[in-house]
């Protein structure tokens, strides 16, 4: 029997860690299978039409926007986020949904957990001291559970409708940090499982530090504050 769950695959000019993965993930696994795509030119959309993964389209582009675009589009009762660029290993895939499955709210593929490997840790991109320090203030100022290791890892799983029911406002990276403050105000039990993060298979990341940084602070005080983020 199939998962109940949805896997989605989030891309933006992916064909390299697409042809280097494909064969890894866990399609056959789960009931539904769709890729949200951010306007690639470079194959990616071609390459999983001919598999026969339905490809959904962004109204406006960020990654917020397609995590949303994908829970309203399915209706399985669980989603699991997969980036295929090759920093997330395939086979925490069942393992973030088996976690859901068996009673948590959300599941994160931690970089920071004991036994976990991280790509971020060179001198000259030091994200990851960046990553763990927005992680010690959401822990401080929202968490009433468990240290949570990585609230910013987008490598993650929760019942669908739990997560339409965040009514989350980001629409560009930092969608996973609101969603881990939000969940975490709300006492979701939040899982975590160590994962060992792979080096890209190709391109470039989108994720550029001190844009995104910016967008994480911006996220963090309108937590604090109530609003409502715009972007």
């Amino acid at each position: 029997m199939k998962r109940d769950s949805t896997l989605v695959l989030l891309t933006l000019d992916e064909i390299d860690g697409l042809k280097l993965l494909w064969d890894e993930l866990p399609l056959d696994e789960f009931q539904t299978v769709v890729a949200v795509d951010g306007g690639s030119t470079d194959g990616s959309r071609e390459f999983m039409a001919a598999r026969g993964v339905p490809i959904l389209d962004q109204p406006i582009p960020g990654r917020g926007v397609a995590f949303r675009v994908a829970a309203e589009a399915v209706d399985t009762d669980r989603i699991v986020y997969y980036s295929p660029d090759g920093n997330e290993d395939p086979e925490d895939i069942a393992r973030l949904d088996d976690l859901i499955a068996n009673g948590a709210d959300l599941a994160i593929a931690s970089r920071f957990a004991e036994g976990s490997i991280n790509e971020e840790t060179d001198v000259v991109r030091a994200r990851a001291r960046v990553n763990q320090t927005f992680t010690w203030v959401a822990n401080r100022l929202f968490n009433h559970g468990p240290f949570v290791t990585d609230t910013i890892n987008g490598f993650r799983a929760m019942r669908r409708k739990a997560f339409l029911d965040l009514d989350t406002t980001v629409k560009r990276f930092p969608i996973e940090y609101q969603i881990s403050i939000r969940a975490m105000r709300r006492r979701w039990q939040i899982a975590e499982l160590a994962t060992i993060e792979g080096q890209r298979a190709g391109g470039e990341s989108k994720c550029f530090s001190w844009p995104v940084g910016k967008d994480h602070v911006k996220v963090l005080l309108t937590e604090l504050s109530g609003a409502r983020p715009l972007g």
